[in-house]
């Protein structure tokens, strides 16, 4: 739970440095990458730096040493291998609008690895250890910077599943119950090192509009948080967060499905703390929807007031309304600053410029003070 009114942080993934770039996709082509571990570590010393002196006051380790957020499990987990060719889908909202793609700036290389693995075989823990050098690298980052709160992302069962298609089990409750059984260790390690563990789960938002019906969508939606409850079982709610999201790109999104539609599902997580999109033009009114469902006691909400779609740099009074308004239904204490998603989802992909992005942190940062401000001015404290 937030300890003062509007603390700030982010989604995850942040711009990597382009010779670890370099570095991370040779890794992934299987080349010999010797100095990627002293590499990966100045980056995350740099990055955390960078978010402290930005005045985020949660801070993670900018996932400097993962590929993507979601398919960088191919290298700790057994069962996946390459496909022949990319299985990519493009979103229905985009294939609507054809000549949309002329404006669309290309995405980076490394986009591919998000599409060209596939499961073929049974998924079972493999690299351990990859997850305590992460923890490592931050904690020591951390301390170096000062940061005392601390965040780590891992990829939940279900968006797994989304990203790696199935060539094995066969059936979608087995194979994400199976990814969710492999990833529990990785879990518990983030959280038993006393750093808040974030769930990316933007399959229980962004994949709605594959399919027939919003009730087909809904029960793939629940197996896959059934899952993740088994993964997450037994670690203490208040050191989990999940992160939903319509999809990290500018688009129309005209067929989004509707938060109010999918918000009783998302509440079944068992973590306490929900980081939505906030200032997505789709979604930037869904703050009302907490007026009709109540968010629950020892929950807190993580809206998006800085956009990872586009370089504007939000104004940090614009960052105090959106807070505001979130504030006006759940209660300050129960808000927390945050980005609509990543800055870096894959490794080489980015659509705002890294000096923008810390730009975009000074704001929110400020946005946050001013908002609480506000409160303490309503309330008569000084």
């Amino acid at each position: 739970m937030p300890n003062k009114t509007f603390l700030t942080t982010h989604t995850g993934s942040l711009p990597r440095p382009a010779d670890l770039t370099l570095l991370l996709q040779e890794r992934e082509d299987g080349k010999a990458t010797p100095d990627l571990d002293q590499r990966v570590a100045e980056a995350v010393r740099d990055v955390v730096r960078q978010q402290v002196d930005a005045g985020v006051d949660v801070v993670n380790d900018g996932e400097m040493g993962k590929i993507g957020y979601s398919t960088y499990v191919t290298s700790r987990l057994t069962g996946f291998d390459l496909a022949e060719a990319p299985t990519s889908r493009t979103p229905v909202d985009l294939t609507e609008f054809p000549d949309l793609q002329d404006y669309r700036r290309p995405v980076g290389p490394a986009i591919r690895y998000a599409y060209t693995a596939v499961c073929t075989g049974d998924i079972k823990p493999r690299d351990t250890q990859a997850v305590h050098k992460d923890i490592a690298n931050l904690k020591s980052a951390a301390e170096a910077a000062g940061a005392e709160q601390l965040f780590m992302s891992a990829a939940s069962p279900g968006v797994v599943s989304v990203f790696i298609p199935d060539r094995h089990y066969n059936n979608h409750a087995n194979y994400v119950g199976a990814i969710a059984e492999a990833m529990r260790p990785e879990y518990r390690a983030i959280v038993d090192a006393g750093i808040t563990l974030q769930l990316d789960c933007p399959d229980l938002a962004m994949v709605a509009s594959r399919y027939a019906s919003l009730e087909e969508f809904r029960t793939f939606a629940a197996t896959n948080v059934e899952a993740l409850n088994h993964a997450l079982d037994g670690l203490p709610p208040e050191r989990l967060r999940v992160h939903i999201c319509w999809g990290n790109y500018e688009g129309p999104h005209n067929h989004d499905v509707e938060l109010k539609n999918i918000i009783d599902i998302v509440l079944e997580v068992n973590a306490a703390g929900l980081s939505v999109e906030a200032c997505n033009p789709r979604h930037a009114h869904e703050w009302r929807v907490f007026e009709d469902t109540p968010l629950p006691d020892g929950r807190y909400v993580v809206p998006g007031v800085i956009d990872s779609t586009n370089n504007f740099v939000e104004h940090p009074d614009l960052v105090a309304e959106r807070l505001l308004n979130y504030a006006s239904v759940v209660g300050a204490e129960r808000v927390v600053a945050g980005s609509d998603c990543g800055f870096g989802t894959f490794a080489g992909v980015c659509n705002v410029a890294p000096s923008v992005v810390w730009a975009k942190f000074q704001s929110m940062s400020e946005g946050a003070r001013r908002a609480a401000e506000r409160v303490r001015d309503r309330v008569g404290v000084r």
